[in-house]
């Protein structure tokens, strides 16, 4: 007996679920959330790929960046709106963003993860 079509492609999609992580790198994660403000350049984000906004960024370095915006910055929100979103998520997200713009920076190492985190930690105890 031919399984009905819904339920084979119900079983593709919750398989593709368990298989692989909700934001799997940092073009999927920019797709989902960033692209909103990003694309755009919503309330003065600066816009995907666009050099001379990025460039004062990028040259602030990929750790101040990535902890400063996962914090909240301007008028971004903290993780760019979306609380379930890692700190390895969003900085591959990041990543991407800075690279379209001209920037050569790598996904971080748990090294750079670090002292992302410790960054986020401080700017959050100061916000208190």
């Amino acid at each position: 007996m031919k399984k009905p079509f819904i339920f084979s492609s119900l079983w593709c999609v919750l398989a593709g679920m368990l298989s692989a992580p909700a934001w799997a790198n940092g073009e999927a994660t920019y797709t989902a959330v960033c692209a909103v403000c990003h694309a755009q350049g919503v309330a003065g984000a600066p816009k995907t790929g666009d050099a001379k906004a990025w460039g004062k960024l990028i040259k602030e370095g990929q750790i101040p960046l990535t902890a400063d915006g996962y914090a909240g910055v301007r008028a971004m929100p903290a993780r760019g709106g979306k609380p379930e979103l890692s700190v390895p998520e969003f900085a591959d997200a990041v990543v991407h963003m800075a690279n379209a713009a001209g920037a050569n920076w790598k996904s971080p190492d748990a090294a750079m993860l670090k002292k992302i985190e410790q960054r986020i930690e401080k700017r959050t105890a100061a916000k208190k």
